[in-house]
């Protein structure tokens, strides 16, 4: 089985992708085969028959993978959580058939980076979350997690989640952190949050303004990706 990375956030907008694009281009230039996953995405654009993701493009392109639909199985246009997505779409979120496309990928690729929806309560089906699909799958979750005021009761909250549960948390990464001018919650949540739940923290990365998701612009992500992230605690 190929090693890999689930990627969670402490909610929707955190930075998820980013940082999943980001390890993709990092391990690439390792010359690590690595496949990339987004089982399920809403808000997704273009005729219905044939939907795209962005953000599935996005760590499509970072990685340079070869086939697009393991990478984005489940798609819908309302920006809403799955389980609602499929009522109003009469499209139900197949887990079979995305437990199917990871283990294709896991015949391709060395390494798979999996980025999920929202947090990981956020609900695919009735009764089951993106927690399930973790599970499912195996691999060890990583936390994306805004640096400022609020962030300690929201990871705290998915670390608890993700413990009950019985999953493994590689670690923890810190999106937008100001480079100048820190709040002191900027300035103080990392060693907090590590200091009361003992996970790992991996790094942070600041905004950066040459990244463009949406016309799949990389900009300096691979460098400071490098540069302010444990990429080797990812590969142990």
């Amino acid at each position: 089985m190929a090693k890999g990375i689930f990627v969670v956030g402490t909610d929707t907008g955190v930075g998820k992708t980013i940082v999943s694009a980001g390890l993709a281009l990092v391990l690439k230039e390792r010359g690590i085969r690595v496949g990339v996953m987004k089982p399920v995405a809403t808000g997704c654009v273009g005729p219905m028959n044939r939907l795209v993701s962005p953000d599935a493009v996005f760590l499509f392109e970072a990685a340079q993978n070869e086939y697009a639909p393991l990478t984005s199985p489940v798609r819908y246009r309302n920006p809403v959580a799955p389980s609602v997505a499929e009522v109003y779409e009469n499209l139900k979120v197949d887990i079979k058939s995305i437990l199917k496309a990871y283990r294709e990928l896991t015949k391709i690729y060395d390494y798979i980076i999996i980025e999920g929806i929202g947090g990981l309560l956020v609900p695919l089906q009735k009764k089951y979350y993106v927690a399930n699909l973790v599970r499912e799958i195996g691999l060890p979750i990583l936390i994306v997690s805004p640096i400022g005021l609020g962030a300690i009761n929201h990871t705290l909250l998915t670390v608890d989640s993700a413990l009950i549960r019985g999953l493994f948390v590689k670690g923890i990464i810190f999106n937008r952190a100001p480079l100048v001018n820190f709040s002191l919650a900027e300035l103080t949540n990392p060693k907090v949050i590590h200091d009361l739940t003992g996970i790992p923290i991996l790094g942070s990365l600041p905004e950066l303004d040459d990244v463009d998701v949406e016309h799949c612009r990389f900009g300096k992500l691979p460098e400071v990706f490098k540069d302010r992230i444990n990429v080797n605690a990812f590969l142990e």
